[in-house]
């Protein structure tokens, strides 16, 4: 079966760094879309980057262009989302999703706090 497994969260300062990760099994990885998406405590989950099959290309929310960046390793069947410049705003819960399966992980919780 589908299975997403996030890491790499935890408590940053602002303007700082995280890599977080998503190890995916269960499908053709290199195959399908994947996503990242995060849930702000009281508000809705919302999508913050995708990354397409093979060619990589990518897009992002607004509120995160410029300072986060999405990649893939197919030969790990992995996702990564490296989290630069961080706000106190970007502290949420970061799912791993694929789409096409609606498949998502547990998540991990990134706090963003001085």
């Amino acid at each position: 079966q589908v299975q997403l497994v996030e890491s790499g969260g935890g408590l940053v300062q602002p303007g700082g760094s995280l890599r977080l990760s998503c190890v995916a099994s269960g499908f053709a990885f290199s195959s399908y879309h994947m996503c990242w998406y995060r849930q702000a405590p009281g508000k809705e989950r919302e999508l913050v980057a995708r990354i397409f099959t093979r060619g990589g290309s990518t897009n992002y929310a607004d509120s995160v262009k410029g300072r986060f960046l999405i990649t893939r390793e197919n030969a790990k069947n992995t996702v990564y989302l490296q989290m630069n410049s961080l706000k106190i705003v970007d502290t949420g819960v970061y799912y791993c999703n694929v789409p096409l399966l609606d498949s998502w992980g547990q998540g991990t919780l990134v706090t963003v706090s001085s």
